[in-house]
């Protein structure tokens, strides 16, 4: 069994309303990172403030942190996130095979949406006081279909997938152990490292996809994530980065 990472602090609560909602709570008085763990939120959501349904036996976790650098640093951690729930799930299956990343924060299985990561900061100016990154996992149940967006990728599970059974306390460990490793590599070598090894593991690279905001939608061949984190598409009116959007195969 993997060991917790040193430094790094972890509660776990049976309900609340949401993990980030208790990360805000928390962060005046939290003096180092931590993790906060839910067997069950009331409140939970998504990107955009969309509902996140939260099955019983799911992961649902927030790590909490004082980062460095500017706003833009602080938001590549989603990058750094996604690479330590691509390595916890291939720990606790012994397998690679079927997961991928999508941009810009999500964890794909077999074609479905795995697990997705959302980041919420506070600060003043440019300076980021607390990061928080909520994660959430479908470990052993998925939504049902009517409970996402139409157009979306079907939910899935770790469980129904793969046959893995795994506790959210477990899978955890292994996520904050994988985190910590990359938060290390990114905080010494800088972003360029991850970028690259989120790349080798991206959906879609190299194919047509469609990037959408509330007011664009932008269709392109899928050519690389920049140093900034954007998604770079190669359309018929050149190469454009998109610094945030919902990506759509």
């Amino acid at each position: 069994m993997t060991d917790w990472p040193q430094g790094y602090g972890l509660h776990v609560l049976q309900q609340v309303d949401s993990t980030l909602d208790e990360a805000a709570r928390i962060a005046p008085s939290a003096q180092g990172p931590v993790w906060i763990m839910a067997h069950s939120q009331t409140s939970a959501r998504g990107r955009r403030g969309r509902a996140w349904a939260n099955p019983k036996g799911n992961l649902a976790a927030t790590l909490l942190m004082r980062p460095d650098g500017s706003p833009e640093q602080a938001a590549l951690r989603s990058f750094v996130a996604a690479l330590a729930l691509f390595d916890a799930c291939v720990a606790v299956t012994g397998r690679a095979a079927g997961f991928a990343l999508k941009w810009p924060n999500d964890v794909l299985l077999n074609g479905g949406k795995l697990a997705g990561i959302l980041l919420e900061s506070t600060g003043q100016g440019r300076a980021v006081s607390h990061l928080s990154i909520g994660i959430g996992v479908n470990l052993s149940e998925a939504p049902p279909s009517h409970a996402v967006e139409p157009g979306a990728l079907r939910p899935v599970s770790l469980l129904s997938e793969t046959g893995a059974s795994v506790t959210p306390e477990d899978f955890l460990t292994e996520l904050a152990a994988a985190y910590a490793g990359y938060e290390s590599q990114f905080a010494t070598y800088g972003f360029e490292p991850i970028r690259t090894a989120w790349l080798s593991r991206a959906a879609r690279l190299g194919e047509v996809i469609t990037a959408r905001t509330a007011t664009s939608e932008t269709v392109g061949t899928f050519e690389t994530v920049d140093s900034s984190g954007n998604l770079v598409l190669k359309t018929a009116k050149g190469r454009v980065g998109i610094p945030a959007a919902d990506v759509f195969f």
